[in-house]
């Protein structure tokens, strides 16, 4: 049910919270962490027996999504909207300086470009990719989590947040690995890793429920907060909470 201190609280678009701030920089912090250290390595553990590749950057990437649900949650669509943004201009302005950074003429006797290259010397397809797959998919885990709350009247609060991971992440996967690799990875790797690292992302939130349900009642608490998007105008392009 609704929190009723939050009712009688000031309206939402005016009110300061303690932890919003902390929470958007953490969320920001592990986006282009995900995306700058780990996006194109294929890694692989062996598992009952057989070997299990998988994007090196899901290790940490999945957080990303239980940062986006503690946030719509509890702050609301309109407060996860200007996160979402803050990442993108964030991994937008990465790409472009690494782009910038890897191009510029090396120093005499300086033999570390090899290196640079190899680290932040993601192609155009790779970034773009980035950048369309986490807009979709990052704005169709906060829609998703935020009408299951208003359809579930704020109760099991497990099945929006594994619910809408299970929908954002597939539209992320989708989106990213077949505009990134598509026609550089042969098939097969290519529908392994997709497979492999949704099943992960997912099973990430799974294992992180009983910590995701003590973040947001922690959070709840704490912020006097636990908004419900009954009026919400749910497009992504605007910067309105």
């Amino acid at each position: 049910m609704p929190n009723d201190s939050a009712d009688r609280a000031e309206p939402h678009a005016h009110r300061n919270y303690r932890y919003y701030d902390l929470i958007m920089a953490a969320f920001v912090c592990v986006l282009l962490c995900a995306n700058l250290i780990g996006v194109s390595k294929v890694t692989q553990v062996q598992l009952l027996g057989r070997n299990i590749a998988f994007g090196a950057g899901n290790l940490f990437f999945p957080l990303s999504y239980l940062f986006g649900d503690v946030l719509t949650e509890v702050y609301g669509y309109a407060r996860s909207r200007k996160v979402v943004w803050a990442g993108f201009g964030a991994l937008f302005f990465a790409s472009i300086m690494s782009f910038v950074v890897v191009h510029l003429p090396a120093a005499d006797g300086w033999t570390g470009q090899a290196v640079i290259e190899a680290a932040f010397g993601s192609t155009w397809r790779i970034a773009l990719a980035s950048l369309v797959g986490y807009f979709c998919g990052e704005f169709t885990n906060s829609v998703t989590l935020a009408k299951m709350k208003v359809w579930t009247n704020g109760r099991h609060l497990w099945t929006r947040t594994i619910g809408s991971t299970i929908v954002g992440e597939l539209c992320d996967t989708l989106v990213f690995y077949p505009l990134a690799f598509f026609g550089t990875w042969p098939d097969s790797l290519l529908w392994q890793v997709m497979l492999a690292n949704y099943v992960l992302k997912v099973s990430w939130e799974v294992v992180a429920t009983p910590v995701t349900y003590r973040v947001v009642a922690a959070l709840k608490r704490a912020e006097h907060e636990d908004y419900y998007d009954r009026d919400t105008d749910f497009t992504p392009f605007s910067l309105e909470a």
